[in-house]
């Protein structure tokens, strides 16, 4: 994400201490899934917060120009307008955190805000993604060319190979997953996670943002997240700035659940058109 980080010295002799209790953890993941988040009537407004941390996403081999142009559109108008004003939120200025793209595409995306009259950050990934298993040299270069077309935030895909053999890399989010996984963002995998921020951040003052990403569709996973947030790491940690969702399909959900609040029936696919 954005360089806010300036670092710290890494002391990796209480990170090979730790330790998972495996057990302990999947029950928390299962906890967390099985319960109620919210009550029915705030359900509407943590929906719409949920929105606020979307990465609204699109990594497709057939990415074009007019596909990022629509996406970039729902970035801007992501809940229809007159669900906003049922609610009394059409004044918020309600839009998503950012639009993730390849870094090829990132000049359509910056235009296409641009030409939105939108601020919405463009992050894009990069560093060989998804394997992230190019020379140093060619992963350098794409981060270079996608901040010089416009991205301000990157994410970066870490040389696996060295988190493995101990040669650890600082970053200003971590994050689940590529999202093109068999197996991606998972409850008990975040746990760990988030405590690991958690201890960094008791231990060294500095804030570690988190980004789950893959396999979250629904609106009910996204308040999922949401909870599990508020509970390990706490309010502060709900802000764009220390907490994203990267997701392609979860909109569409969130929108349809809005609808459902708003109307009292569930919206037909034409009534609610995606990117």
């Amino acid at each position: 994400m954005s360089a806010r980080n300036l670092g710290t010295e890494l002391d990796l002799s209480w990170i090979s201490k730790i330790q998972v209790n495996q057990p302990a953890v999947l029950r928390r993941a299962e906890q967390i899934q099985a319960r109620r988040m919210v009550k029915k009537e705030w359900q509407a407004a943590w929906l719409l917060k949920a929105v606020t941390f979307i990465d609204l996403t699109t990594l497709s081999g057939d990415d074009t120009s007019s596909n990022v142009q629509r996406l970039c559109y729902k970035a801007k108008y992501p809940i229809r307008e007159d669900l906003l004003k049922a609610l009394n939120v059409h004044d918020k200025g309600l839009t998503t955190a950012a639009v993730c793209v390849y870094p090829a595409r990132v000049c359509d995306a910056v235009k296409a805000l641009k030409a939105a009259g939108s601020t919405i950050p463009v992050a894009s990934v990069a560093t060989g993604f998804p394997a992230g298993q190019t020379h140093l040299k060619t992963r350098l270069e794409e981060i270079r060319l996608a901040v010089e077309d416009g991205a301000t935030e990157i994410d970066v895909v870490i040389n696996r190979t060295l988190v493995l053999t101990g040669q650890w890399e600082g970053s200003d989010f971590i994050k689940t997953s590529t999202g093109k996984e068999t197996v991606n963002a998972t409850f008990p995998v975040a746990i760990v996670m988030l405590r690991a921020i958690r201890d960094f951040f008791w231990k060294t003052g500095n804030k570690i943002g988190f980004k789950p990403a893959g396999g979250i569709r629904s609106a009910k996973d996204s308040l999922a997240w949401l909870s599990l947030i508020k509970e390990e790491l706490g309010d502060e940690w709900l802000t764009p700035e220390l907490f994203r969702i990267g997701a392609s399909t979860l909109l569409s959900d969130i929108e349809r659940q809005i609808y459902h609040h708003v109307t009292g029936r569930y919206a037909a696919y034409h009534d609610l058109p995606m990117s």
